[in-house]
């Protein structure tokens, strides 16, 4: 068998069976003391030892950045473990509630407090950046016991063109790889402030009012940064014997400010309803560890993480939700198996819509990072000529982070640079969705009982689309095309359409919620 090979790709070859473990160790002490019959008080104090996550082989290695920089395995002299252990994790916490009247009917309450984050071993054992080929996380570096070796498609000649024989293998020359994926030294437990303030109002009959603020502040998040990202300046890497270095840290934060209002109704009739609605605004500089959309975790430009700042990945600044449960009275007096035990359920939800980014994706090194995917210019009105949401953004106003030759069909030297849209500068399209469901239930003798039920899930075929950045996890207005002559993407007629439904997409923050009407019916015995 022969045959010509075309494009490329690189292969893996090793054993890639680890086994880790981590003891954490927790001590709290929590009180609640009634100062008077109108306040009660209750704080406390807690303190927690995460472990550091450990191999048993000490497979794990570091990138150790003095010098040229080199490969350090855990467990090698000065290097005892993956990271520091960190004993510092004390966190109080304080609260009160407060009967403003002394009737019962108006509660003030308050409370504030610091909460660690446990690391995940995925941080560790499960990274999947963008940019690097094969460098899940320092469990496999090319360093120690049991090593990933990799081997590239070679450079293809012009001429004559090289071919695929049987028994030849087309991978060969396996070796250490020059990606590497590192974890700070300085790293830390992350941290949260979380604080609140509510008043509830009882209302007339059995209804409440609770309205109240909720903030938190996130500390020493976990992200990660490419610290050999070329130099925008210079061209150059600081360590020419690698390639990607990503380093693991805890350097990101939060700010979250909410306001959320709160009415019940309970059992009025039959009716029990509450009705939540939450303006929030979320702001970060990293929304994850992880990289599931391009720079959730990974910055822009490693050399100015702090240029991140914006909404995060998955902030919704109004969301309304509604739901109750009626149960409806007794129909007439004749035929009970037939008028009674009726009921109707309903859940209302609107929300605006989550962040994104309009992101190249490998179509080209265009703000000469070598990272291959990064943010674009704005050069126009961005919403010129569209029609939420099937068309969503005019193309025409985007151009890559350089000046674009279309003869050469690459930036002109000298012009690259990152792109001037800053992190989620666009919103997504919102979401409507009502369900709705009818239910009859029939005792059959004393100990069992059927139901019928209809379900109908967005009764009203309200048409939802996706954010998007689902369901392919990057939103990539060039979709795998060089941009045209001024460089601008193409697109649909100069238009980035959204073709998806937030149903599509694991990432969809509405719990698979979006798609069109559905009906269920349903027979359900208790007993």
């Amino acid at each position: 068998m022969s045959g010509k090979i075309t494009g490329g790709g690189n292969e893996s070859a090793g054993d890639t069976h680890r086994v880790t473990h981590q003891n954490n160790y927790g001590l709290y002490f929590q009180d609640n003391f009634r100062f008077s019959r109108r306040l009660t008080l209750n704080y406390g104090l807690r303190w927690d030892y995460f472990g550091v996550i450990h191999e048993e082989h000490d497979r794990f290695s570091v990138f150790d950045p003095v010098g040229a920089g080199s490969l350090v395995q855990v467990g090698s002299p000065g290097l005892p473990g993956l990271y520091p252990k960190d004993f510092t994790n004390f966190s109080p916490r304080a609260g009160f509630a407060y009967d403003l009247t002394g009737k019962g009917k108006t509660v003030l309450r308050a409370g504030a407090g610091i909460y660690y984050d446990a690391f995940s071993q995925d941080f560790f054992l499960g990274q999947a950046p963008y940019n690097c080929s094969f460098c899940p996380g320092p469990a496999y570096n090319a360093i120690g016991p049991s090593q990933i070796l990799i081997s590239h498609l070679p450079t293809l000649p012009s001429a004559p063109p090289e071919v695929i024989q049987s028994g030849v293998p087309i991978f060969s020359n396996f070796g250490p790889d020059n990606e590497v994926f590192s974890v700070d030294q300085r790293l830390r437990t992350p941290y949260v402030y979380e604080y609140n303030l509510n008043v509830q109002q009882e209302l007339s009959g059995p209804m409440a009012l609770q309205v109240g603020y909720v903030g938190s502040a996130g500390r020493k998040l976990f992200r990660y940064v490419d610290i050999n990202q070329v130099n925008p300046a210079t061209g150059a890497i600081p360590y020419p014997n690698f390639s990607y270095v990503n380093q693991f840290q805890s350097s990101a934060s939060s700010n979250y400010n909410s306001l959320q209002v709160v009415l019940t109704m309970r059992s009025w009739h039959g009716l029990t309803s509450s009705v939540n609605y939450t303006w929030s605004h979320s702001i970060d500089n990293a929304s994850d560890g992880l990289d599931f959309v391009p720079q959730a975790s990974q910055p822009d430009n490693s050399y100015r993480p702090d240029l991140e700042k914006g909404p995060s990945n998955f902030a919704l600044r109004n969301r309304l939700s509604w739901n109750y449960h009626y149960e409806v009275p007794r129909l007439g007096h004749s035929t009970p198996k037939l008028t009674k035990g009726w009921s109707l359920d309903g859940v209302l939800t609107l929300a605006s819509g989550a962040p994104f980014d309009p992101t190249y994706y490998f179509e080209g090194d265009f703000n000469g990072s070598g990272e291959g995917f990064g943010r674009l210019d704005l050069v126009g009105n961005p919403y010129a000529g569209t029609s939420m949401p099937w068309n969503i953004l005019n193309l025409q106003a985007f151009q890559v982070p350089c000046t674009w030759n279309a003869g050469t069909g690459a930036c002109d030297p000298g012009t690259k640079h990152f792109g001037n849209i800053g992190r989620n500068a666009f919103t997504g399209p919102h979401y409507r969705d009502f369900d709705f469901s009818i239910a009859k239930s029939t005792p059959l003798g004393e100990r069992v009982t059927m139901q019928l039920r209809a379900d109908f899930f967005n009764i009203f075929n309200h048409p939802n689309f996706s954010n998007p950045e689902l369901p392919c996890y990057c939103a990539d207005p060039l979709e795998g095309s060089l941009p045209d002559a001024n460089g601008h993407p193409t697109g649909i007629n100069g238009l980035y359409p959204i073709t998806a439904t937030p149903d599509v997409g694991s990432g969809n923050p509405f719990l698979g919620g979006g798609g069109p009407r559905d009906i269920q019916l349903a027979v359900r015995f208790s007993f």
